[in-house]
């Protein structure tokens, strides 16, 4: 089977170049090793008036990338308007942020209707198309649309909320009707599946049976593949960048002290805000860990234009300063606070120096850097992973410290815990999370969706959709929309 693999970014596997994301780091593997061709943004746009979507393609590992240039009419209003002003705030249980307006969601609903005509050149004989994350909810029914009956899945890396927080998104209903055009879509937790099938049934009104909705596509099923790492590959890295520049120096500078490390991308998800009063609770209530913790925070900033971001960047940059004025000597920093990203190779060796990974996202899907932390600890001497309860690895890391992020105290105390933890209990609790990262890996994630979207494809087929429906209008903004110019 020729797999097609769709995503808003794509990543192009350079371990000495920093990763545009999780989804992105996480992908890497899979098209290196199976042989997909991966589809993505080129992060440009051009004026939409090609008659075709132009690609570029180039080898990755035994697949390939191709990447497009996206219209710049509609850009804007898809990726910073509906998908992530949107979209992203209630896929996080935000929908206090949601910015958006009626023009977003139809610059939405055309760009994946361009993608839908771009993918059509990587169509052959048995081909399995799998579209990733929240930026293409609706691009298994333009494929429809367009002909296509070859297996569609999709896969989404975020939470899937309560109803009552989808039903703040304009036209939800429309979107998540389209979304039932895939044969498979997966979750990262059950709570995000039953979150999913029950909007279905409770605000759509249609069958559920089994994890299977019954719609005028036929069956559509929904399960929970939980998104691994490659965890020896990481660990390899880490073991060989104890020479690299920036983590020699990191290790020459710490006298002594213990580090705790946080990575994330800057955003309010990722409760860094929290985190920081954490840290500075710690200082202010056992002033004895002053000189003896520090934490280093990368925190690669996204999605500028977005006010709220915009807004957040500044309240970290603020409260960084505000701690270290109140904590700082004039040899010691409490917090180095970086906005840039690093490569893989170099973040592995950054999480081997620090004894305290802390990870405590407000809300988060999987959040593949607490995988990272574990598999870069060394064996012999390992860290500490401060695992929010709300983030999907948490699942799976029940032997890190699980902490709520609303708790300030609390994962104050569970910091100074991890500072204090013999060895022989955290050698006891890494040893039970490798155990988990080694039997779910990335390899096999990916192996599991593609076996399961191949399976419930051949159901389908038996299944004839229901009758007395009307198709859906896929290309609805044609008559419900005057005065706007579609692609």
């Amino acid at each position: 089977m020729n797999l097609v693999v769709v995503s808003n970014r794509v990543a192009r596997g350079k371990p000495n170049e920093p990763m545009t994301g999780g989804l992105a780091a996480a992908l890497l593997p899979v098209v290196e090793h199976s042989g997909a061709i991966w589809v993505g943004s080129s992060g440009r746009v051009r004026d939409g008036h090609q008659k075709e979507p132009f690609a570029e393609i180039e080898a990755l590992g035994s697949g390939a990338i191709a990447t497009l240039d996206l219209p710049a009419a509609h850009y804007g209003g898809y990726y910073e308007g509906f998908a992530n002003s949107a979209l992203w705030p209630a896929l996080h249980s935000r929908s206090d942020l949601i910015r958006v307006s009626r023009d977003d969601y139809v610059s939405y609903r055309e760009v994946n209707a361009f993608m839908a005509r771009a993918l059509m050149r990587f169509r052959k004989a048995q081909t399995a198309f799998w579209v990733q994350d929240y930026h293409f909810l609706a691009l298994g029914a333009e494929l429809r649309d367009l002909g296509v009956d070859d297996p569609i899945g999709f896969f989404l890396h975020t939470p899937w909320p309560v109803a009552a927080v989808m039903q703040g998104v304009p036209n939800h209903r429309e979107l998540i009707t389209a979304m039932l055009a895939y044969d498979l879509i997966g979750f990262q937790t059950n709570d995000d599946c039953q979150n999913f099938l029950g909007y279905v049934a409770g605000e759509l009104g249609l069958a559920v049976e089994d994890g299977v909705a019954i719609s005028q596509h036929g069956r559509t099923r929904c399960e929970v593949f939980p998104i691994g790492i490659d965890a020896e590959k990481f660990a390899q890295y880490a073991a060989k960048s104890a020479s690299h520049p920036d983590v020699s120096r990191l290790r020459r500078s710490l006298n002594g002290e213990r580090l705790a490390i946080g990575v994330d991308r800057l955003d309010y998800s990722k409760g860094l805000v929290n985190r920081i009063s954490a840290f500075d609770r710690l200082w202010t209530e056992h002033p004895h860990f002053a000189r003896s913790i520090s934490l280093l925070q990368i925190a690669n900033p996204s999605r500028g234009a977005i006010e709220a971001y915009g807004n957040l960047q500044n309240e970290v940059a603020r409260l960084v300063s505000d701690v270290n004025g109140r904590h700082g000597e004039a040899d010691w920093t409490p917090i180095r606070y970086l906005n840039k990203g690093f490569s893989q190779a170099v973040l592995a060796g950054l999480y081997r120096t620090a004894q305290i990974g802390v990870v405590t996202p407000l809300h988060d899907g999987m959040n593949l850097v607490a995988k990272e932390y574990v598999a870069a600890q060394n064996p012999a001497d390992p860290g500490v992973l401060v695992l929010s309860k709300f983030a999907g690895a948490a699942n799976e890391l029940d032997a890190a410290l699980l902490v709520n992020p609303h708790d300030i105290d609390g994962m104050a105390r569970a910091i100074a815990v991890a500072a204090a933890m013999p060895l022989t209990e955290r050698k006891m609790r890494w040893d039970a999370m490798m155990k988990k990262l080694r039997g779910h890996t990335i390899q096999q994630w990916s192996a599991d969706f593609v076996a399961e979207l191949e399976k419930c494809r051949t159901e389908k087929a038996a299944v004839a959709p229901l009758a007395n429906q009307p198709p859906q209008a896929l290309r609805w903004l044609k008559s419900a929309i005057s005065g706007v110019r579609l692609i």
